[in-house]
């Protein structure tokens, strides 16, 4: 199962706030054919119920339990940031927006996990140079 392609991933995202990145990595996910439009309200309320920070310059923003009528395909999208986002005063540079169709994002979820577990693997994403670098990095969420 594809979750993540390459025009999934994006250097030069546009958000400058946590409430642009959300839309943003919607949006993504709504391209992606995954999700539909009413998603984005659905990570806004998740995010506002708690923060989806997860350390090492990682947000994963995804919809509350009740949006799953809005999840066509389970899928990733990935934005990285060269400026950091104000995530509710964390430092965020990865926004990996998420749509995981019955149930299937808490397996994709783990696997992100491993990868920002490990700093020496953020600091690749960090320095890849395109989104076929970031995906060679984040590659395993598709087996």
């Amino acid at each position: 199962m594809t979750v993540l392609t390459t025009a999934q991933i994006t250097t030069s995202p546009r958000a400058t706030t946590k409430e642009e990145a959300i839309q943003e990595a919607a949006d993504m996910l709504v391209a992606a054919g995954a999700v539909t439009p009413d998603y984005a309200d659905a990570m806004r309320e998740r995010e506002a119920s708690v923060s989806t920070y997860m350390g090492n310059l990682l947000a994963i923003p995804h919809g509350t339990n009740e949006s799953k009528d809005s999840i066509l395909a389970s899928a990733l999208s990935v934005a990285r940031y060269a400026t950091p986002i104000d995530w509710d005063g964390n430092e965020v540079r990865f926004v990996i927006g998420i749509a995981g169709k019955d149930g299937g994002h808490l397996e994709i979820l783990s696997k992100i996990a491993v990868v920002f577990a490990d700093e020496d693997e953020v600091a690749k994403l960090v320095e890849a140079p395109d989104a076929e670098a970031i995906m060679a990095l984040l590659g395993d969420v598709n087996e």
